[in-house]
């Protein structure tokens, strides 16, 4: 996931502009309009919550988010930010982290199921219950404590497959113990609201009346109301609300589109001697023509969609966008036409990536032309959007709606490279007597790593054309990512300086993901289950976190590659709790653990770094020919083959 980019100058910048002038925390906290129940600590807890959403008929789910400015977090500058883009979703985030404040709370006394025991969590006197109101059915879980606030330590609760769109989910905290084994009893508010009906002139009237129903589903499901610590319910946002914005955009661009290839432009070709390049032998540049949606010439950074006034994507005002792409060519298609494929590249990076060694040795070993542009939203050029989005969170909308142009861009280019008029009607794509250099009449495949597979979900999800890749040390919901990526620790300066309190850390990476939806893999999840997916994922990756993967594993119905790992070499219980295994050869999504023997990762929510946990092995699977031959015979005929001998995958360190 690591961006090659340095941020030392742009950090300073921000860490000047904050400390200049920056009030106090008490005075930037908000008060009106905070949920009475959640102690008082921060306005939003517990979250996510019904309490800050609104009937709304018009939504698929009947509901709407419906955030007041007095209750978003405000920055160390005292500015709020305007919750329109959060207000315009049905509901929370299908990867939504629970999270709850209870003084003195210990999950181990309490017997909590951590995340080497996830199956505990569906015990049936399990302190935690979640419950899917929508069907009954008891939801998986892992519980922590934030180790990166030792003074308040709020609880953290992680679905460990994703909530399904548009349920509705009614969570339950009971039993729960301190250190010391002794009860803790429930805040003075929820005590009342949980209890007898108060009367209409009273402060918890309305709080009471607004959580009867979902006591009411616990009490059915055998979980008494007065055996509750804290109780309360949420909406899971619907597939329209989450990905409605893109398949606007990706609808109304196609339709303009119709069964013609994008325009597209070379710009430059480079020949390389075998002595230059043994695997590649030319390499092509251009730009392809896609329709913008955003608010600025030529969709720059700091974008937002452009919206009708019904809040629906419409087209630029600006026309067109130019979606800069390169192309690498191995040497093997000037005798045999190549596979058209699209590479995905990492974290706040750009499409130079493709020309990696890693992905030159599997386009000349296996016979794929590799073409990427910018993930634009999530490129170079954004950092410094996404730095001063991280000072101020009013500012985010432009990541993920700028994504979701990106997302487009990537679409039209992997149609321009597998349509026959497309790239191969220019001369830089065929021989020198005229013969095409890919074969237009195979699918196109995907092929990212790190962000390009956190990412990829989501264009793999959306596109057409795409139904087989490979999404190499991914995972998904930067909620869930960011705390344990050693990546962050450099965009951590700036939010360690705009929201200095760690528990309102929690609630703004949360807030940030109910956005971020929209433009990654965590918001179309529950939706690739007709695409074949094969994730390689690097054990104990310092960049991005495995739990991550499972989760996604999880929730897309991937099949785990057995034996995953070494006897000894994984967590004390079940690892891959709720993965079944795959037989081989295997015909569908599936999940492969490459190992380069780091340790195994922390099971807190912190990043595994240097040295203690050991060299990352986040670049080592891609860097295997073991690896790339698997992902090759997967990419053309959509199985996954054992590579490995029966034994685990293994890949040496790069």
């Amino acid at each position: 996931m690591r961006s090659r980019t340095r941020l030392p100058l742009v950090v300073a910048l921000v860490a000047a502009s904050l400390t200049a002038t920056a009030p106090t925390h008490a005075a930037a906290h908000a008060t009106g309009g905070c949920d009475p129940i959640g102690g008082g600590v921060e306005c939003l807890l517990p979250f996510p919550s019904d309490w800050h959403t609104r009937p709304d008929p018009g939504t698929d789910t009947g509901r709407r988010v419906a955030f007041d400015s007095r209750v978003l977090p405000r920055n160390a500058l005292g500015s709020s930010p305007n919750p329109t883009a959060w207000n315009r979703a049905d509901g929370f985030s299908p990867g939504s982290t629970l999270i709850a404040h209870v003084p003195g709370l210990d999950p181990v006394a309490s017997g909590m199921a951590p995340v080497t025991d996830i199956g505990r969590s569906l015990d049936p006197d399990s302190p935690v219950v979640l419950l899917d109101a929508t069907t009954g059915e008891r939801w998986p879980h892992w519980a922590e404590i934030d180790s990166n606030d030792p003074r308040r330590r709020a609880l953290l609760v992680h679905p460990a497959r994703n909530f399904r769109d548009g349920h509705h989910y009614v969570v339950a905290l009971r039993g729960l113990r301190d250190v010391a084994g002794n009860e803790i009893a429930p805040n003075a508010a929820f005590a009342e609201v949980a209890g007898p009906d108060l009367a209409p002139d009273d402060p918890l009237h309305a709080r009471q009346r607004q959580l009867r129903p979902a006591l009411d589903t616990l009490a059915a499901h055998g979980v008494a109301p007065g055996t509750l610590d804290l109780a309360w319910d949420f909406t899971v946002a619907s597939t329209r609300g989450l990905t409605g914005d893109l398949t606007t955009i990706r609808d109304d661009a196609l339709r303009g589109l119709g069964t013609r290839a994008p325009a597209s432009t070379v710009t430059g070709v480079t020949d390389f001697t075998p002595e230059q390049d043994a695997r590649i032998a030319r390499e092509v540049t251009g730009r392809v023509t896609v329709p913008s949606y955003l608010t600025l010439p030529a969709g720059l950074p700091g974008s937002v969609l452009r919206r009708g006034s019904d809040g629906t994507p419409r087209r630029s005002l600006f026309g067109t966008v130019e979606a800069q792409f390169r192309c690498e060519v191995p040497r093997s298609a000037f005798t045999r036409p190549s596979w058209p494929a699209l590479y995905g590249h990492g974290l706040l990076g750009s499409r130079s990536e493709v020309g990696a060694g890693n992905v030159k040795a599997m386009a000349a070993e296996h016979g794929f032309t590799f073409c990427a542009t910018d993930w634009i939203g999530m490129a170079q050029d954004d950092i410094p959007v996404v730095l001063a989005a991280l000072a101020d969170i009013g500012l985010f909308p432009a990541i993920p709606e700028r994504s979701q142009q990106g997302l487009l861009n990537a679409m039209f280019v992997g149609r321009a490279l597998a349509h026959p008029q497309g790239f191969t009607a220019h001369r830089a794509f065929r021989t020198d007597d005229g013969r095409p250099l890919v074969d237009t009449t195979r699918p196109l495949v995907f092929d990212g790593n790190s962000q390009g597979g956190i990412l990829g979900g989501a264009l793999v999800a959306a596109s057409p054309d795409i139904r087989t890749a490979v999404l190499g040390v991914t995972g998904m919901n930067y909620g869930l990512l960011l705390n344990r990526s050693s990546d962050f620790a450099r965009f951590h300066q700036v939010l360690d300086l705009s929201y200095p309190d760690r528990l309102r850390q929690q609630v703004v990476l949360q807030l940030l993901q109910l956005l971020w939806d929209r433009g990654e893999t965590n918001g179309y999840a529950n939706h690739l289950g007709d695409r074949r997916v094969l994730m390689h994922i690097a054990f104990g990756d310092h960049q991005v976190a495995n739990v991550a993967a499972d989760v996604q594993a999880r929730t897309v119905g991937a099949r785990l590659v057995t034996p995953a790992l070494a006897p000894g070499r994984g967590p004390d219980r079940e690892p891959y709790w709720g993965i079944e295994p795959a037989r081989l050869p295997h015909a569908g999504s599936a999940m492969v653990v490459w190992d380069s023997g780091t340790p195994a990762p922390p099971t807190t929510n912190t990043p595994p770094t240097e040295p203690d946990y050991g060299r990352d092995p986040h670049a080592d699977p891609r860097s295997s020919a073991d690896a790339r031959r698997q992902k090759a015979a997967f990419l053309t005929t959509g199985l996954v083959i054992d590579v490995c001998g029966g034994a685990p995958c293994t890949a040496p360190p790069a």
